[in-house]
């Protein structure tokens, strides 16, 4: 077989991780092309273009560091960056570090097979071999599409939030239905509801949602960020999920009713993920987790007026542990409900029964409606690595290897697909991360082992199949320590029929899970095999 050239690496995916890892491996005078089949730079930034799509992480800490002068001189306008100023940032780094000819775009890679010490990529249009392939394919990038009766007979536009046209949609004065109430969903539902005539939710399973507390980010916020960006980097290394806020001391459990009350309004003012770090067992004390629960649904009783609606807004008191699912960030979605245009449907007591050209058919009820949105989530953490097909040493395939659920070690590598690497992967802290620290750390890591290797003369890069199997053990056990194992939520793969419900991200925090990789590297690579 002919191949149009060759590679040292060939990286998969040209979001935050794909770009990161080019600029990284080509400062080692390696030979590097990223492949992605979108039409541009961004990843999940590229394609997730729906309205009101923004960071839940905040602007200053969701931006790369290895490069102080792209910190001191970028400028972000919001707490929360939107999917645009996301994508312009991206798009300048790639300009600024003249990245762009090393990236080739509209190639989707089909197939990785490894035979004869190498990697053979074929894409369409493109085939290639490489020494080491990178995945940096995403972790929220295969939309769930789900299998609705009758929706491939809808006459008006379907449309899912992770594939949103670049032409945008006309939703202006149109009768809407949105499917699914996960952050995208929340996001899209306050962003459009003044605007369309009438707004349908379908909703499985309630979320519980915190206030982002967004707002414009002034210049002296950001200079004196700045000021400080070394230390504060450091200690969002060394942090639970990577960013700046810390837990507080103490249990929910065993304070006072008035301590416990001043601490979530507090949190509930300030906004964002920090509600979580309230006290120091609320992710793993049931108890605990029970009174910050409460909290919020007092305050979702405030804000709807309905007391049905915000009934069926809050989750059951036994139903889920808060931070068990994403804990959704929005500042204006509860109020939406107040709205006479915006309708909620229960579809757990009024299930969709039928989709025809124009309606959504459901137990109790017809409803009209011009263009549907499916906001129903990701394939997530495995689903973009199960689309290609892998097929590593013997033969194996990568699908074989993971139909009970995803092996590796570290969320780096997996016995018996040599000098494949993964970004973000299953087993590292992953989604349960700010993705851009992590993205940073694990393309340091890879690229210091990749050099390591090259160093001493080492052609092959595998984890051993006894590190895999340790630190498989080491998640779940972690996992089990924690209360995330009480939701059917997208981190155990529970929102895709067929998938092996196992817990994908590490639990173990940014900060050990770092520690862990700095050890393991010290050592000289233990847990890898190298020749």
């Amino acid at each position: 077989m002919l191949y149009k050239a060759d590679f040292d690496v060939i990286v998969i995916g040209a979001g935050f991780a794909g770009i990161y890892a080019l600029q990284r491996l080509r400062s080692l005078g390696l030979k590097v092309r990223v492949l992605d089949a979108a039409a541009g730079v961004g990843g999940t930034w590229y394609w997730n273009r729906y309205p009101g799509a923004r960071c839940d992480v905040e602007s200053l800490e969701y931006a790369y560091s290895f490069n102080e002068q792209l910190t001191q001189q970028w400028n972000w306008t919001e707490r929360y960056a939107t999917q645009p100023e996301i994508l312009r940032y991206i798009e300048h780094v790639v300009d600024r570090f003249d990245l762009a000819s090393d990236i080739q775009l509209n190639t989707r890679v089909e197939s990785l097979r490894y035979e004869d010490s190498v990697w053979l990529i074929q894409a369409e249009g493109f085939e290639c071999k490489a020494r080491y392939v990178v995945m940096a394919s995403g972790c929220l990038s295969v939309p769930n599409r789900p299998s609705l009766p009758g929706l491939e007979h809808f006459a008006g536009a379907c449309v899912h939030t992770g594939k949103w046209p670049r032409e945008d949609v006309d939703l202006n004065g149109k009768r809407v239905a949105v499917i699914g109430t996960g952050s995208s969903g929340v996001q899209l539902i306050s962003e459009i509801a003044p605007r369309v005539e009438h707004l349908t939710v379908f909703q499985r399973t309630p979320h519980w949602v915190v206030p982002s507390g967004n707002r414009p980010l002034t210049a002296a916020e950001q200079d004196k960020y700045r000021g400080e960006a070394r230390r504060i980097r450091k200690a969002m290394q060394q942090s639970f999920l990577g960013m700046r806020f810390s837990n507080q001391p103490g249990t929910a459990i065993e304070a006072s009713e008035d301590e416990r009350q001043r601490r979530y309004q507090a949190a509930w003012e300030t906004g964002g993920s920090c509600y979580l770090g309230c006290f120091e067992d609320l992710l793993v004390n049931m108890d605990s987790n029970a009174t910050a629960r409460a909290f919020i649904a007092k305050k979702i009783q405030s804000i709807v007026h309905d007391p049905r609606i915000a009934e069926k807004l809050t989750p059951s008191p036994d139903s889920y542990a808060l931070g068990a699912k994403r804990l959704v960030q929005d500042d204006r979605y509860y109020a939406a409900y107040n709205r006479d245009n915006v309708e909620l449907i229960d579809t757990r007591a009024n299930p969709i029964e039928q989709i025809t050209a124009s309606t959504i058919r459901t137990a109790g009820s017809h409803h009209p409606v011009d263009v549907i949105v499916l906001a129903t989530g990701f394939d997530a953490v495995t689903g973009a690595l199960l689309k290609i097909d892998i097929v590593g040493r013997d033969g194996q395939a990568l699908r074989e290897k993971w139909s009970d659920g995803p092996h590796t070690f570290l969320g780096v590598g997996m016995a018996g697909f040599p000098n494949l690497f993964m970004i973000t992967g299953p087993g590292s802290p992953s989604v349960l991360s700010n993705m851009v620290l992590s993205i940073e750390q694990h393309v340091d890591w890879i690229s210091e082992l990749i050099g390591y290797a090259d160093a001493h003369g080492n052609a092959v890069v595998e984890p051993t199949k006894k590190s895999e199997l340790e630190w498989g053990k080491r998640v779940r056990t972690v996992a089990e320590q924690t209360l995330f194992l009480t939701a059917d939520s997208w981190y155990v793969g529970a929102n895709i029929p067929g998938k092996a419900q196992v817990i994908m991200p590490y639990l173990g925090g940014v900060g050990s899970y770092r520690d862990e990789c700095e050890q393991i590297a010290a050592s000289g690579y233990s847990g890898f095999s190298l020749g």
